[in-house]
């Protein structure tokens, strides 16, 4: 990669995207598609878009996004911080800005497990005195 491509890697419960960012006219696609026909929902591109409209880069960069593994929501919060990470390496000054965002941090909600003699992670079956 040239020095004119910024990359990072985003995650969000089980889903993994990477993100290269290249000076350009604003096309973001994720897995060779474009990110409304990947994303599908409104929110979830905006939700994916975030970074980009805070630190006022809309138009200005050309991303190429790779997401893996998880559902969508999950995908689309891993790019929004594959997206955030790469704006910060491009260049260190936006990170006052996605920082005061919640841009940077990643989500450490996951999944709890199941338990064993019951039947999901919180979940109990009926209890009976007698």
């Amino acid at each position: 990669m040239g020095q004119d491509n910024f990359s990072a890697t985003g995650r969000r419960k089980e889903a993994v995207a990477r993100a290269v960012l290249k000076p350009g006219k604003g096309i973001f696609t994720v897995n060779g598609k474009d990110v409304v026909d990947h994303l599908c929902r409104e929110t979830l591109v905006a939700h994916a878009k975030e970074a980009l409209l805070v630190t006022e880069h809309q138009n200005s960069f050309d991303i190429r996004c790779t997401a893996r593994g998880g559902g969508i929501r999950g995908q689309a919060g891993a790019i929004r911080l594959a997206v955030a990470r790469a704006l910060l390496v491009m260049d260190e000054s936006n990170r006052v800005v996605l920082r005061k965002h919640g841009l940077l941090t990643r989500d450490p909600r996951e999944v709890e497990r199941k338990k064993y003699g019951q039947p999901k992670a919180r979940k109990r079956f009926q209890f009976s005195k007698r």
